[in-house]
């Protein structure tokens, strides 16, 4: 907190003001000169960083915060007057802010949530400035944030329909815990480089595009429950049993965000799935093998989407 109060206090003195670019060394100096303890005089000279992709991300504990608490303030204020940056423009450095942010949290392996970093700090921000509530549209920003980390990825080597395919939740909403989903997209990463990674995609997206296709006629349940009583294909039970030895191992799993294991476990669907897509009729005539067919594929689904939202895949 008091790295925090003292970080701007250089502003004011007319070496800052005669040469801007010292903003942060002088503090140093001076909270140095002070007699103030390490922690606090490194934070006060390096909470402007990362200032670029290329710049050195500051690690100490105290500087983490309050650089992160910097950038976030920055985004927060803006947002909530209006003030975003334009395709063409982005005269508050913005982008930078959100791309900073993203590498403190990404390299510090900070486990963080954004949306509720941004909600908090729109909220102190409301306190300090009366009529200022409820002007942030958090969602808004969250979507910037994600826009710079699909930069941010891509140019650490990461295909975009890879990034794509791990921002999302189940539900559609955006993931806003970056180490989440860093660790989900090394593991997808990791997998599509197998032959069952990149068979498993296949398999998936078919089911995927059965179920898109009959939610849109509005009058086929996807979602029930299997009945195993009503599996009748040797190759609808097999899947039902592979399916069975494989949702505990996977959903502990991924609740222990081991996603390389969460991926090893599905990739056992694969084969059976080929199998089920050969030997059964999905659309089978009777409405009742019909639903338990189509609730079978909607709980694969399901299951792989804990790691990553496979249909978003390219090819």
């Amino acid at each position: 907190e008091k790295a925090a109060r003292l970080a701007k206090a250089d502003l004011v003195t007319q070496m800052v003001y005669e040469f801007p670019e010292l903003q942060g060394l002088m503090g140093a100096y001076y909270a140095e000169a002070e007699g103030q303890p390490a922690e606090i005089v490194n934070a006060i000279r390096d909470h402007y960083k990362p200032a670029g992709q290329n710049d050195e991300v500051p690690t100490e504990p105290v500087t983490v915060a309050v650089a992160l608490a910097d950038k976030l303030d920055t985004l927060t204020a803006f947002w909530a007057i209006g003030k975003k940056p334009t395709g063409s423009g982005d005269p508050f450095a913005l982008r930078r802010a959100a791309l900073g942010i993203i590498q403190i949290i990404s390299e510090n392996t900070c486990r963080a949530s954004l949306k509720y970093l941004i909600e908090k700090c729109d909220h102190l921000l409301a306190e300090m400035n009366s009529g200022m509530a409820g002007e942030l549209d958090a969602e808004n920003l969250l979507a910037f944030f994600h826009d710079r980390l699909k930069v941010y990825l891509r140019d650490k080597g990461h295909a975009h329909d890879h990034v794509d395919a791990v921002r999302f939740r189940a539900d559609g909403s955006l993931e806003d815990d970056i180490v989440l989903i860093v660790s989900k997209l090394e593991a997808l990463d990791a997998f599509l480089k197998t032959d069952d990674g990149a068979n498993l995609t296949a398999a998936y997206k078919r089911a995927a595009n059965i179920l898109k296709a009959e939610e849109k006629k509005g009058d086929t349940d996807v979602s029930g429950e299997v009945k195993e009583d009503k599996l009748v294909e040797p190759a609808e039970k097999q899947m039902f049993m592979v399916l069975n030895e494989v949702r505990d191992t996977a959903n502990s799993a991924c609740a222990e965000e081991n996603f390389e294991k969460a991926m090893s476990e599905l990739a056992k669907l694969r084969s059976p799935l080929d199998t089920f897509f050969e030997d059964v009729t999905v659309n089978s005539e009777d409405a009742a093998l019909r639903n338990n067919r189509l609730a079978l594929l909607s709980e694969i689904k399901t299951i792989c989407e804990q790691v990553a939202d496979l249909s978003r895949l390219e090819g």
